[in-house]
């Protein structure tokens, strides 16, 4: 049985629109997607574990791994520095796995430059004034950086035509069946079955060269 290339998932949204929780959702109910762990120059925050959350590293390393072309994409956002390993994501598709990049649009935009294929989502809150509650619930933003992290969610918002589909977060449960049903449907698109199951197909029916093509 032939093993097609693995996908790439893009799911993009504002901060505080519950994309993390979102993702942790579906990655427990789908564990044949792998989430891909970014680079940061940023700090880890309580409770983050280096590896698990993000690749943790100063600056300087960073740069060089820039230099160094090791990024499949790579932004500075609120001053921080986020990139996603190319070899990685190269190799892990190669061996079928479907990947999930949870990045921003700046990133989203240049993984699409190399993978026109990938599936590009989007998480959308309900409402700005929601998205405020959620962002001032937190907590832990000071009044400047809410004030920006609203700006760029119109931002944001502004660019949802660039993507395959756009899920709204006004019910967590409902939007975290709407995120696995995404999966669920591009898994069973014709042209990745065919490739799947050309044995199968080829020997209940027809035996055809053609079953496996893309």
């Amino acid at each position: 049985m032939n093993q097609p290339a693995g996908n790439v998932y893009i799911v993009v949204a504002p901060s505080g629109a519950g994309k993390t929780s979102l993702v942790a959702a579906l990655l427990a109910a789908e564990p044949l997607v792998e989430l891909s762990v970014s680079y940061t120059t940023r700090a880890p925050r309580v409770g983050e574990v280096d590896g698990r959350n993000y690749h943790f590293v100063d600056r300087a390393t960073f740069e060089l791994m820039i230099a160094r072309g090791d990024f499949l994409e790579h932004a500075e956002v609120y001053g921080n520095y986020y990139g996603t390993s190319a070899a990685w994501i190269r190799s892990r598709l190669a061996e079928g796995r479907d990947i999930l990049l949870e990045i921003d649009w700046q990133g989203a935009r240049q993984v699409r430059e190399l993978f026109p294929q990938a599936v590009g989502i989007f998480i959308m809150p309900p409402s700005i004034e929601e998205l405020e509650r959620r962002l001032r619930g937190r907590g832990t933003d000071a009044e400047e950086v809410i004030a920006r992290r609203l700006a760029a969610a119109r931002s944001e918002i502004d660019k949802v035509a660039e993507y395959d589909y756009l899920v709204v977060n006004d019910n967590f449960d409902r939007a975290k069946l709407d995120l696995i049903s995404i999966i669920r449907a591009q898994r069973l698109r014709c042209d990745v079955q065919r490739a799947r199951l050309a044995e199968r197909l080829a020997h209940m029916g027809t035996a055809r060269s053609d079953w496996s093509a893309s």
